[in-house]
């Protein structure tokens, strides 16, 4: 039973969950028959003592000592718990989110014609949402709902009261335009990494609606994804990205975690792709963006770091020439990454910090200790090795380094950006190894199109072999 979905939910639930949940399920309200909670019991126990359920032992609490039923019989026992504690969670969902208890509590009152109580609990609505700080597409959602609700109040029967369409209309729009800000920023981000094309649809227009009402780029959040869209897109993608930045952290306070963090990771994208248009000075912005969001504690989830940041934040220290920060930093996070990704994530960067001190052979023992299963892990991990056999002059097990990944990348599926650059990463390093050291033309085309590469995350690297 342990690998059961209900097991797999229950594991999830904090201990004050578990205890809420039994609660629940002693309701006759909420749960008419016994057996659910038994089975709820039995699970408890099992994770109080560490122990994983079985099916003898549920059969046994469940349906007592006696001869059991049948297999369909535990089934559906498992079926009607997994159905309350699904009931529980959208519960709690709705209950925790108290901003929308108002909204909800006058919707019921106007449906009984309640005027008095609907005018009480749509004030403490706006009210609730008011003195909250955040200031993001949710609150505007939570306006056009609020407006919405006094429509239906105003517009029922013969009454001669004016209508709020004005306003219904202004918060909807507003609503709308910060959700759809909101979605191109991180389909673009995603578009730059996946091999995907995504239609916008209206955003062309909507783009030169905010253009032309400052008004609107005042509200954090339309005018911060507005910035961050142009800063990604736009020619002049450096203005638009000084105003971005400069409003994150003016805004800061108004938004909730999840959104500050994913702010922060769009700034930090823009950073990376002038780094890798070889504009240097972006790669000690990224890394104090990166720093700023450590120090907020924003890039937590769950207590979890992702191994993509702890490999990015890695890489950037390292780049600035913050060897001690980040050899600090890896050792400090590893024990918050996911455990599949800890050891590899760890070795591998520890690789990185020994390759930055130009201790090769400590860095080709990192990279020995780990089992890459990841695939962007992997990728980094080769092209490390790659150049410490370059630097080394193990050009023979370089050439077959080099066969070996590009046979790797070509049989991978649907890794976009990353096989281009990776291609281009061993294209390059073999252009290099055939360069002639005295043919000085040859040296400068092979320089421009490094330069003019797009997609090329070792540009850098490659052009200081050729100084």
């Amino acid at each position: 039973m342990e690998n059961a979905r209900i097991w797999q939910i229950f594991q999830t639930l904090a201990p004050l969950e578990r205890k809420h949940l039994g609660q629940w399920l002693r309701s006759p309200f909420f749960c008419r028959r016994e057996q659910p909670l038994l089975l709820f019991e039995y699970f408890q126990q099992c994770r109080d003592n560490g122990e994983s359920p079985d099916q003898a032992g549920a059969f046994r609490v469940v349906f007592g000592a006696g001869k059991p039923p049948g297999v369909q019989a535990l089934r559906q026992v498992m079926s009607e718990l997994s159905a309350q504690i699904e009931h529980f969670l959208v519960y709690r969902e709705r209950f925790d989110a108290r901003e929308g208890y108002h909204i909800a509590l006058a919707s019921a009152y106007r449906r009984r014609g309640l005027e008095k109580h609907f005018r009480q609990s749509l004030h403490a609505a706006r009210v609730d949402w008011e003195q909250q700080p955040c200031r993001h597409t949710e609150y505007f959602d939570a306006q056009v709902a609020l407006e919405y609700e006094l429509y239906r109040h105003l517009s029922a029967g013969r009454r001669t009261e004016a209508l709020n369409m004005q306003q219904l209309s202004d918060q909807t729009d507003v609503a709308f335009i910060a959700r759809k800000l909101r979605l191109a920023c991180f389909a673009l981000s995603h578009q730059s990494v996946y091999n995907t094309d995504y239609r916008f649809g209206l955003l062309d227009m909507l783009l030169e609606h905010v253009r032309t009402t400052p008004a609107l780029q005042q509200i954090p959040a339309v005018g911060l994804y507005y910035f961050c869209y142009l800063s990604l897109t736009d020619a002049e993608g450096e203005r638009y990205f000084i105003q971005f930045k400069t409003m994150l952290f003016a805004c800061i306070d108004q938004l909730p975690v999840d959104e500050q963090r994913n702010l922060h990771l769009l700034a930090i994208n823009f950073c990376i792709r002038r780094i890798n248009q070889l504009q240097s000075r972006y790669s000690r912005e990224a890394f104090e963006l990166y720093k700023s969001a450590l120090q907020a504690n924003l890039l937590l989830e769950n207590n979890q770091l992702s191994h993509f940041a702890y490999n990015n934040i890695a890489a950037i220290a390292l780049k600035v020439g913050e060897t001690e920060w980040a050899d600090h930093f890896i050792r400090e996070y590893a024990p918050a990454l996911e455990k599949k990704h800890r050891n590899a994530a760890f070795h591998l960067n520890m690789a990185r910090v020994e390759y930055g001190r130009q201790n090769l052979k400590s860095a080709l023992l990192h990279l020995q200790e780990a089992d890459y299963k990841d695939l962007i892990n992997n990728l980094i991990a080769k092209s490390l090795q790659l150049k410490i056999y370059y630097e080394t002059g193990e050009f023979d097990a370089l050439d077959a380094h080099l066969q070996s990944m590009q046979t790797f990348i070509r049989r991978q599926r649907v890794i976009g950006y990353h096989k281009t650059n990776f291609l281009n990463i061993i294209r390059y390093t073999r252009r290099l190894m055939q360069l002639h050291p005295a043919d000085r033309q040859e040296k400068e085309v092979l320089q421009r199109q490094i330069e003019a590469e797009p997609v090329l995350t070792e540009k850098e690297w490659l052009l200081e072999q050729m100084a």
